[in-house]
């Protein structure tokens, strides 16, 4: 047995040419549900709560579209604009704050329980330079063989490193063993 099934868009008959809802965006014009809105016009001036119909003979005497802002509200409130206008504004505004939001990174700097010293303050230094640009550092402690069952080796390693990096950093995640290999996170002060 083979079911189709049609899904029906409302197209506007209004004299504006603004696009029914499309999913994601507010509703529009006749796409609104409510039988009373709070209106605010096109002047910017609280209406009070008026009918749907006639809210939208004042969108459509200004030549505007009826564009339901605050669909939770009770009773939901609408404003008189210009439909792609008020899109270009959302959009805008999205752009400004995605501009301005700072990515926070996760750099993974790999250890022996074994490592010499040298070896130590290079991992060390690479640490403070990842912590200096915003970066978060994971490190990561790796056991092969026997160097598993001296373990307190390497959690006395990430003791030693949380010490030497406390000025720069703080312990988001405490070292911990998950089966060979012991793992800590440091963030940025």
């Amino acid at each position: 047995m083979v079911l189709n099934f049609i899904r029906e868009v409302p197209i506007s008959t209004e004299n504006n040419n603004a696009p029914v809802r499309d999913g994601d965006g507010p509703r529009i014009n006749e796409a609104i549900k409510a039988l009373k809105v709070r209106l605010i016009d096109d002047a910017g001036e609280n209406r009070g709560i008026v009918s749907i119909k006639e809210a939208l003979a004042i969108a459509e005497e200004a030549g505007l579209d009826l564009i339901e802002i605050s669909p939770q509200a009770n009773p939901p409130v609408c404003k008189v604009l210009d439909f792609g206008k008020y899109k270009y504004e959302v959009q805008k505004r999205k752009n400004e704050a995605k501009k301005n939001q700072k990515v926070v990174n996760i750099k993974e700097l790999k250890l022996r329980p074994a490592i010499d010293t040298h070896d130590y303050d290079v991992k060390l230094k690479q640490a403070k330079k990842f912590l200096s640009q915003g970066d978060k550092v994971k490190f990561t402690l790796r056991f092969k063989g026997r160097e598993l069952s001296a373990n307190n080796m390497g959690k006395e390693l990430l003791d030693k490193i949380i010490e030497d990096l406390d000025l720069v950093g703080k312990v988001d995640q405490a070292p911990k063993l998950e089966g060979r290999q012991m793992s800590m996170l440091i963030s940025p002060i």
